[in-house]
């Protein structure tokens, strides 16, 4: 019997995602064992810290990762958005999951409208881009930073720490808890986060076995949009640290991408649209951040990167 040991966060979404993926091959490779190994990352122990003070993206997948390369797992199941764009150089990834809804949810005290809250009210999210786009809509808004597991959120929510909240809608499905949903922000209020909604599958780049036990798990489309919104994010350097989004689509034989960056005030916020053959996703996001840059995205982020960008 093959057996394959997937790596995962221990959060109770990440486990979610980790079983999915499972079930995925026991389905495909009758007889196979698949089992899972929860790894606890930095991220998961800073639960007191903004993710932007602590590192960002890295501090998710860096754990997971080490135990991939020393062979204590075969493979690991990421959410795409978690996975920065420099990779370990013996490691990959290698499928790419069909994208869940990757627009961002609010769930609030009020079944009213997020735009239409009181002045004053306070938002909480561990995003700072969620806080610049609430802030360039609603610059009264008093946006402050909400950490932990789903659960926990919602009950900051409950407490009355905060007036609503804003989370990925994927996560909020994947946990059947869609019914607290009081409003689904679309794409043109809210851009969404890179590889916002997909799962990411990394192996080592030499186990030939395990890629060819999971390369069936990659959509295409969602692979070429994914990698078009990453490729815009890796020419702008971004991470969790600065306010950067990107949602790309598929539109016929070509790829619509979306991106965005903006100071964490809200203020100044640069977002461009472009198109290409779906074929050049990656050549597309590059093209669209040097758009970006050149019309007002490097000040922005050379303030707060506070460093000359090349």
């Amino acid at each position: 019997m093959d057996t394959l040991r997937i790596g995962t966060r221990g959060s109770r979404l990440a486990i979610w995602q980790a079983n999915w993926v499972k079930d995925r091959l026991e389905e495909r490779h009758p007889g196979l064992d698949a089992r899972i190994v929860p790894i606890k990352t930095l991220g998961d122990k800073i639960l007191d810290v903004p993710l932007a003070k602590v590192g960002g993206k890295g501090l998710f997948v860096k754990e997971i990762e080490k135990a991939l390369l020393d062979g204590d797992i075969d493979l690991a199941v990421h959410s795409m958005k978690d996975v920065p764009t420099d990779l370990p150089e013996k490691l990959g990834i290698v499928g790419v999951t069909e994208r869940e809804d990757p627009r961002d949810a609010v769930i609030a005290n009020s079944p009213v409208p997020l735009l239409n809250l009181p002045a004053c009210s306070r938002i909480g999210t561990s995003s700072l881009r969620r806080q610049a786009q609430i802030l360039a809509a609603r610059p009264d808004f008093e946006v402050l930073p909400l950490r932990g597991n789903l659960n926990t959120r919602l009950q900051k929510l409950r407490d009355g720490r905060f007036d609503a909240i804003l989370l990925a809608t994927a996560g909020v499905k994947r946990l059947e808890l869609e019914n607290q949903i009081t409003e689904i922000l679309s794409i043109e209020a809210m851009l969404p986060a890179i590889g916002q909604g997909a799962l990411g599958i990394e192996i080592r780049l030499d186990d030939e076995k395990t890629l060819g036990m999971v390369s069936f798990l990659d959509h295409e489309v969602t692979h070429l949009c994914v990698a078009s919104e990453r490729s815009f994010l890796h020419r702008l350097e971004g991470g969790c640290q600065v306010p950067v989004a990107a949602h790309g689509r598929r539109d016929k034989e070509e790829i619509v991408l979306e991106g965005l960056v903006a100071s964490v005030d809200g203020k100044r916020v640069i977002r461009l649209e472009d198109r290409g053959p779906a074929s050049e996703g990656e050549e597309l996001g590059a093209r669209l951040a040097d758009r970006v840059l050149s019309a007002g995205g490097r000040e922005i982020l050379e303030e707060l990167y506070c460093r000359e960008l090349s």
